[in-house]
């Protein structure tokens, strides 16, 4: 199997130095449901993950681990 979506979303903070508040700001959700993914306790749904593809401009491949590339966004 893949890299799972709990590793995908903690190297994508880590890569973009943000934090899980920031990130949650970004996509419309509360930093307790960010935190809830990087435990993979839970999963973001189709409209959460579509979000989260629009506002960096990353394919949603990408968070699924489908596609190992996103481009640098901007900080």
């Amino acid at each position: 199997m893949g890299t799972s979506f709990d590793e995908i979303l903690r190297e994508f903070l880590t890569d973009n130095d943000m934090t899980q508040t920031k990130f949650a700001a970004d996509i419309g959700v509360k930093q307790s449901q960010v935190s809830e993914w990087l435990s993979g306790k839970a999963k973001p749904g189709y409209d959460t993950l579509k979000r989260m593809a629009l506002a960096y401009g990353v394919s949603a491949d990408y968070f699924l681990g489908i596609d190992e590339d996103y481009p640098e966004i901007e900080k």
